[in-house]
């Protein structure tokens, strides 16, 4: 018996989607053009990347399709298209937002152990050759907590103090606050 399951991935994709959306609302447009160095992604493609990479767990664990059955080329052709697609702040914060919780939602429709446990085998020569569908959708949430750190460190240069720390600055001000009643 495994104690997360569907709900409790939704619940968690759900929070980090919530600050991936705050730092692509902090960042102001004028700004989703900086790129760290040249041959990195700007904060624009950062973000809109984010916010196509449930595309292929959607299709893997959503729609089911065998892993066999889908055409990597094509896929990523599709995938670079819809990322190139989203240029403007509005259109990648909707785009989070939506498909965040489209991602979310079929999560959430996931309640059979079983499903989770069931070995996804790679072509040969891929590392590893295979994985569990709960060590892909965990992936899934990892792959956007990586790009949120790279997006963090981007509102530094920019010169924003991120939110998660602005949080956790106004949390130890309150405690200092009452330690010092105390």
């Amino acid at each position: 018996m495994i104690y997360y399951g569907g709900k409790e991935f939704a619940n968690a994709f759900r929070t980090v989607r919530k600050n991936t959306i705050q730092i692509a609302e902090d960042i102001p447009a004028d700004k989703y053009g900086f790129k760290p160095s040249p041959d990195s992604r700007s904060v624009g493609q950062t973000l809109a990347h984010i916010a196509t990479l449930t595309t292929f767990p959607m299709m893997l664990h959503g729609e089911r399709i065998p892993i066999g059955k889908i055409d990597f080329m094509e896929y990523v052709t599709k995938v670079q298209a819809d990322e190139a697609s989203l240029q403007t702040k509005d259109q990648i914060v909707a785009a989070l937002k939506d498909r965040g919780e489209k991602f979310a939602k079929m999560l959430e429709g996931l309640t059979d152990e079983t499903f989770f446990a069931e070995e996804i085998t790679f072509q040969a020569g891929a590392t590893p050759p295979s994985r569990t569908r709960f060590d892909l959708l965990l992936a899934a949430k990892e792959h956007e907590m990586h790009h949120r750190g790279q997006l963090m460190i981007m509102q530094r240069m920019l010169g924003i103090v991120p939110h998660l720390t602005r949080e956790q600055q106004e949390r130890m001000k309150q405690f200092q606050a009452q330690q010092a009643k105390a």
